[in-house]
């Protein structure tokens, strides 16, 4: 199977050309972000097991299928969150867990201040769910702590990643599946994605001097 899946669907680059768009207001940023999620979590799902069930439609008496195997959501806080409901929206069942990290500014080093990782099994597909794959830092230290919790089959959905944080992840976490809608060119100094489309968090829920 292989590790890395750029998914190039019309409307899902339609979406992120105009996340990327520094004239994208707060609304429309949120709106266009959960569609690609919502593309993204097509594409993430595409091979996940069934099981046949018989189903009664109003004329007869069919073979259908439901999903057979557990899922689990992690959206990293707090720019993944907005990639949640379209997920949920697909996978109702699923479980959900929160971990909450952020990246020192200097160092370019996560740092995970919350962890409510629960229902984790070696049998779940773990879905990790962040808007940007920068320099993969951060998403390295939360495979490391879903491992930790017994995940064994763990994926990653983002809208937009870069070659460093790609390769980041891949050398740490060889097994982990990547979906994104676009490679960037690659990090500034400050470990911003270019040309990136700015800080997913931030663009959906206020820069960090509104929240301060």
């Amino acid at each position: 199977m292989p590790r890395l899946y750029h998914v190039q669907h019309p409307i899902l680059l339609d979406r992120i050309t105009r996340l990327r768009d520094r004239s994208t207001d707060q609304r429309l940023f949120i709106h266009f972000l959960e569609e690609a999620a919502f593309i993204l979590a097509v594409e993430a799902t595409r091979d996940l097991a069934l099981r046949p069930i018989p189903v009664i439609t109003p004329l007869e008496e069919a073979e259908g299928a439901v999903l057979a195997e557990p899922v689990a959501l992690v959206p990293i806080l707090r720019a993944g969150l907005g990639m949640l409901r379209p997920f949920r929206t697909l996978l109702p069942h699923a479980t959900v867990s929160f971990v909450g990290a952020f990246r020192n500014e200097e160092t370019l080093q996560p740092s995970v201040y919350l962890d409510r990782i629960t229902g984790i099994t070696p049998e779940t597909c773990v879905l990790l769910l962040d808007p940007m794959l920068a320099t993969g830092g951060t998403a390295r230290a939360v495979f490391t702590l879903l491992r930790e919790r017994g995940a064994t089959r763990l994926r990653l959905a983002c809208c937009v990643a870069s070659p460093e944080g790609i390769r980041s992840v891949q050398e740490a976490h060889p097994d982990v599946v990547i979906y994104t809608g676009a490679v960037d060119r690659g990090l500034d100094q400050q470990g911003f994605i270019l040309p990136g489309l700015g800080d997913a968090g931030d663009r959906q829920f206020g820069s960090r001097a509104d929240l301060s």
